[in-house]
């Protein structure tokens, strides 16, 4: 799987604590419905991860709208919603500053169901197996 930060080191403790705590309030805000947003509403979305920068200003959403439809429609308007949905998400979260967030979409799936074919191919599974 491809690493989603440039070339070094990986992500701090903090980044990844705080990147987690992010992922489940904004799951959390969109599952209830907590911002009023007629598009925003016609989606079911999955966030699979949240990715904060060292400083933490800014966290990047990895979602998936169920089902994978109209995956365009979900990221314009997720980023329609993000000043709502930043302000919402940051109630209850004990941060300095709440966070920018931006949207992409999470390929994780994609990634594994590639995978998978592969491995299920016959050559593949006879060079895996002896």
């Amino acid at each position: 799987m491809a690493k989603r930060f440039e070339d070094g080191p990986g992500p701090s403790q903090r980044q990844l604590r705080v990147g987690e705590l992010l992922r489940r309030r904004l799951a959390e805000v969109l599952a209830r419905g907590e911002v009023h947003d007629p598009e925003l509403d016609r989606h079911t979305i999955t966030v699979g991860e949240v990715r904060a920068t060292p400083d933490l200003r800014i966290a990047t959403a990895y979602v998936l709208p169920l089902g994978g439809n109209d995956a365009e429609g979900a990221l314009q308007a997720l980023a329609h919603a993000a000043p709502e949905l930043r302000r919402a998400v940051s109630k209850g979260l004990n941060l300095k500053y709440a966070p920018e967030l931006r949207f992409r979409l999470d390929d994780t799936f994609d990634k594994l169901d590639a995978a998978r074919r592969i491995f299920g191919e016959d050559r593949v599974r006879r060079d895996a197996e002896g």
